[in-house]
């Protein structure tokens, strides 16, 4: 025993420190073994013995007397890609309703989305053509986005109801 064991005095069996030291070094550099419930390695799967168990469909003519039935390793093999759908018929297909109308936009909506949308188009087909930017160009492409913006975001509805202005009347049913 070493004197730190005697010191402790509490009965236990002293460490042998050396054989502990002894053991590890000797597994130095071993793969630890893998605790109970841990996924092996990929290199460690073997898949050879899965390959015959594969349950195969049978073709859809059904099973036919050449190697086929034979069994599912000797055979053609039947997968996903050679499922082929049954015939639509014309009468079974949704069709949906017609669409209602757009609503009709007044004059003033339809020339500022003109303007929002006009506006770079102009400054970009100027660049492309490598036009002189002149004052009237740049007046143009710039205050029509501008003005057309303005002008949308100012006629955008709150989306509250001007029957319905006092804030005490309850809920609208």
């Amino acid at each position: 025993m070493t004197e730190r064991d005697q010191e402790r005095g509490d009965g236990r069996d002293p460490i042998d420190e050396e054989a502990a030291w002894a053991e590890i070094v000797a597994g130095y550099g071993e793969e630890p073994v893998d605790p109970p419930g841990v996924w092996p390695k990929a290199g460690e799967v073997d898949l050879t013995d899965t390959v015959d168990r594969v349950p195969v469909a049978e073709p859809a003519d059904g099973p036919e007397a050449g190697p086929a039935s034979a069994g599912p390793a000797s055979g053609p093999l039947t997968g996903p890609r050679d499922w082929e759908a049954a015939e639509d018929e014309e009468e079974d297909h949704f069709v949906p309703p017609e669409p209602p109308p757009l609503p009709e936009t007044d004059l003033t909506t339809k020339l500022a989305w003109i303007a929002v949308l006009g506006g770079p188009l102009l400054l970009i087909v100027a660049v492309l053509l490598q036009q002189r930017m002149s004052w009237w160009i740049v007046t143009l492409g710039v205050g029509g986005f501008l003005g057309g913006f303005a002008t949308l975001i100012t006629r955008l509805r709150d989306g509250r109801d001007d029957d319905f202005t006092d804030p005490g009347s309850g809920a609208v049913v």
